[in-house]
């Protein structure tokens, strides 16, 4: 049986990656036949494959997804994207900036998840076996190339009102 913080934290950060996932495929979709399109279609897979890993490490610790949590999830981005809805259309450089910074804040979130299960794997057997380091390593590139996005799309959606300043 697994730990019950652990069994938290873990389907915690599984919920984090469907929002993700979610987010990807609406600004894929917003920013359709654009590089911002192609980027969001490639990051998608790299989450893909995290969140792939991370249900692996849930089966082997014989923790269950938890359903409401992932349901829960769902309902978070259905409201973020009404949220972004709300200010920007789906094309819109707001749009585009929010997400990339949902997106950025997400993929730093999974980068601690890998350090904070590396650190405990110190000290506990079962969590060992896993290449966290490397899995950091992943994040922090898919965040640099994130946040490359994000302040190029901040230089669109906020320079020409802080240029007329």
């Amino acid at each position: 049986m697994a730990d019950p913080y652990l069994e938290t934290y873990l389907n915690d950060h599984m919920a984090g990656s469907e929002a993700a996932l979610e987010l990807l495929e609406h600004l894929e979709q917003g920013q359709a036949g654009t590089p911002i399109a192609r980027f969001a279609a490639e990051l998608r897979v790299d989450i893909e494959a995290d969140r792939h890993t991370l249900e692996g490490l849930m089966e082997r610790l014989q923790v269950s997804v938890s359903r409401p949590r992932k349901a829960a999830a769902w309902l978070a981005e259905k409201f973020a994207e009404l949220k972004l809805r709300l200010d920007d259309r789906p094309e819109g450089a707001l749009n585009q900036l929010e997400v990339l910074e949902a997106l950025s804040l997400g993929i730093e979130g999974k980068r601690l998840l890998w350090r904070a299960l590396g650190a405990a794997a110190e000290v506990s057997l079962r969590l060992g076996g896993t290449n966290y380091e490397a899995l950091e390593r992943r994040a922090e590139e898919q965040r640099d190339r994130v946040e490359e996005l994000r302040l190029a799309a901040a230089k669109v959606a906020l320079g020409s009102a802080l240029s007329a300043v």
